[in-house]
């Protein structure tokens, strides 16, 4: 009797654990057949999240701080991307030697490039005209990444569609208002203080968007050009050093700012030089740690808008 009794009561043991898996919806096989989504920055992997949600594992190459212009691929990055069903990257040659590319290709691996369809700026430099990869900058670039973003993904996991498109709808919405929230905060600014000026080219579509540096024809103003990395348009020449201190001197510019993933020396030598205050320390090509107020891009758009308004007004 007492035999019959324990292996009933393990039966139903068992019988209830079940139950509570199954209800809680939480099993390994579960978890093991998300896709897994490899993004090459920290914005392109938060475009991804917002689409993604909890239907997918989204994993970033790029550290928060780091500079995909001058980054060298590890070999833990390889196994990241051999594990992945699909990579996306930004393109337009913001991924220094197109390292996201090559990874994707050499592991077999279906890629998004984000920045399709987008209408880049051009930058004359070195007699060549090269494609400003810093698109993210304009909110209404960055509909344009989200929606190549959702039709990657729904491919990859079709069943899931109805779920990601409704992400979508939602988080296109989220950049309409920030747009019109960065437009309402520039225009505290007076006209003639709307002067940025930081360490490299990657403001271009935020000056053209929100009219800022119209003495340069709404365009950055900076020491380095568009890539830090050892592209063409990449470091500092005494030409745009001399320029960019006379755009400085000509312009009374209020402050100039520093970048979190760029060395902040060549900056504070021209504030020295201008005498001229550093505004702070803006994210630009990559978003803030976790945590941070900047983590997401809708944080990072906001906390970069406050601190220019803050600094020029």
């Amino acid at each position: 009797m007492n035999f019959l009794f324990k292996k009933y009561a393990l039966l139903f043991f068992l019988l209830m654990f079940n139950l509570i898996i199954l209800s809680t919806g939480f099993t390994g096989a579960t978890e093991l057949k998300k896709p897994v989504i490899v993004a090459s920055t920290t914005q392109i992997a938060d475009f991804a999240r917002q689409v993604a949600g909890d239907q997918a594992l989204v994993k970033s190459i790029l550290a928060p701080g780091a500079d995909p212009h001058t980054y060298n691929v590890t070999p833990n990055d390889v196994q990241i991307v051999l594990g992945a069903d699909l990579c996306i990257e930004n393109g337009l040659h913001l991924e220094g030697k197109n390292w996201m590319s090559t990874l994707a290709k050499d592991a077999q691996k279906p890629l998004i490039t984000a920045t399709n369809g987008i209408q880049a700026l051009s930058i004359s430099q070195g007699g060549q005209s090269i494609p400003d990869p810093h698109a993210w900058f304009s909110p209404k670039n960055v509909a344009v990444y989200v929606n190549n973003i959702t039709r990657g993904i729904i491919a990859l996991d079709p069943g899931n569609k109805a779920l990601y498109r409704a992400r979508a709808k939602l988080f296109l919405q989220q950049l309409r208002v920030l747009d019109a929230w960065i437009r309402e905060q520039i225009n505290v600014i007076s006209p003639q203080q709307r002067i940025l000026v930081t360490t490299h080219d990657a403001f271009n579509y935020f000056c053209r968007e929100y009219r800022l540096n119209e003495q340069n024809d709404f365009l950055s103003i900076a020491p380095v050009g568009w890539s830090t990395g050892a592209e063409v348009g990449a470091g500092i020449t005494p030409e745009r050093r001399r320029k960019v201190i006379e755009s400085i001197k000509a312009s009374g510019a209020p402050a100039i700012f520093v970048e979190t993933t760029i060395n902040p020396k060549q900056i504070r030598e021209i504030a020295k030089e201008t005498g001229v205050k550093i505004g702070g320390t803006l994210y630009s090509d990559s978003m803030g740690p976790k945590g941070s107020a900047a983590e997401t891009y809708i944080g990072m758009m906001r906390e970069n808008t406050l601190l220019i308004v803050n600094s020029l007004k």
